[in-house]
């Protein structure tokens, strides 16, 4: 198992600034999980680590051997693609089979190693697979033999790219696990970009947060989910409402209404809370303490299965509350645990 540290890396595209001196530890023998949206980088430091792209600057290294100026194929790390890159000419067996034959393995070694990693990736016991061409596997199937392709070379670091994202919603939740589960089996170190941040939180032990090229925020699931540090990782992580509001004399003024502020922030600051904190009373119920809330109009409901997402229109902005039932439209006060909203000064946004 092998450590991976990225030291100050910075990487520019024309007037673009890719990667802006990243710096990070990818633990040995763990999953960790690159989240952000599209353009924020994540993809980039990913193939920075594989050796697909040249870094402007900085280092990278694989334990105590710096790798940054190593090809590819000397880095030991394999690679698993969001469109599972598979050879369509080529059967299921000649496909897992190939990096052993660049390695120039015995052939005998060759067929106890495929057949070993096909049962490992759960889909050996499938009629003929071996001599299947990937045309003939369900997208599913496809990507567990790009996975035991994957692990067939016995790689240092595994790397993913968004592996499941082209995966319908039920087989994506299936793989999830199947990939949690092979990871701390083989115990290998593996580094997994997504963009969703449920799977980043169901599938990881550490989750790298990364905006326009730089990193926000580091943390187990549960810190980077219950602790956000700053406005962004708020708002990203999780079904989110952000409105924007002014702190002065120990208030806070949010949607047009005045609410007692003990915190930090001082000038114009950016509220956050999230939608499953939101509780929907009648505007006549009774106030509580220890929360915070505000008057609006329900102005919209979705129906999203396991519970309804209300749309309620404040005096400055519309927020989202959700709960199991369905209600009329009409005024509401929403209720909130104070120490559900989360407030950001702009020096932190």
């Amino acid at each position: 198992m092998v450590e991976v540290r990225v030291e100050n890396v910075r990487k520019t595209y024309g007037r673009v600034e890719a990667l802006r001196g990243v710096s990070l530890n990818f633990r040995s023998g763990a999953l960790t999980a690159i989240l952000g949206p599209s353009g924020c980088g994540k993809t980039t430091l990913l193939r920075s680590i594989a050796g697909f792209i040249e870094v402007d600057a900085g280092r990278i290294l694989f334990d105590a051997e710096e790798v940054t100026g190593l090809p590819p194929q000397r880095r030991g790390t394999a690679m698993v693609f969001q469109n599972y890159a598979l050879w369509p000419h080529m059967t299921v067996f000649e496909n897992v089979a190939y990096g052993l034959r660049l390695q120039k393995v015995p052939a005998a070694e060759i067929r106890r190693r495929v057949l070993k990693v096909l049962e490992l990736v759960e889909i050996g016991s499938l009629a003929d697979v071996e001599s299947r061409k990937p045309s003939a596997l369900s997208g599913g199937q496809q990507q567990r033999v790009a996975l035991a392709r994957a692990l067939v070379v016995e790689p240092k670091v595994l790397l993913m790219d968004e592996p499941l994202s082209n995966l319908d919603a039920k087989v994506r939740q299936r793989l999830r696990v199947e990939l949690r589960r092979l990871q701390k089996q083989v115990g290998i170190t593996a580094i997994y970009v997504t963009h969703d941040q449920e799977e980043a939180l169901a599938l990881a032990d550490t989750v790298v947060l990364m905006n326009q090229g730089m990193v926000v925020q580091t943390g187990t699931p549960q810190d980077i989910y219950l602790k956000p540090t700053t406005a962004f990782a708020a708002e990203f992580l999780g079904v989110s409402n952000q409105l924007e509001g002014e702190v002065t004399d120990g208030k806070l003024v949010v949607a047009g209404q005045s609410i007692p502020y003990t915190g930090t922030a001082r000038g114009r600051v950016t509220v956050i809370f999230r939608a499953s904190d939101v509780q929907m009373e009648e505007p006549s119920a009774p106030p509580r303490g220890g929360t915070v809330a505000l008057t609006g109009v329900l102005e919209e409901s979705l129906f999203l299965g396991a519970h309804y997402r209300h749309y309620i229109r404040l005096a400055d902005g519309m927020v989202m509350a959700d709960s199991p039932d369905l209600r009329r439209p009409g005024p509401f006060r929403l209720v909130l645990p104070a120490d559900k909203v989360q407030v950001y000064g702009e020096h932190k946004t």
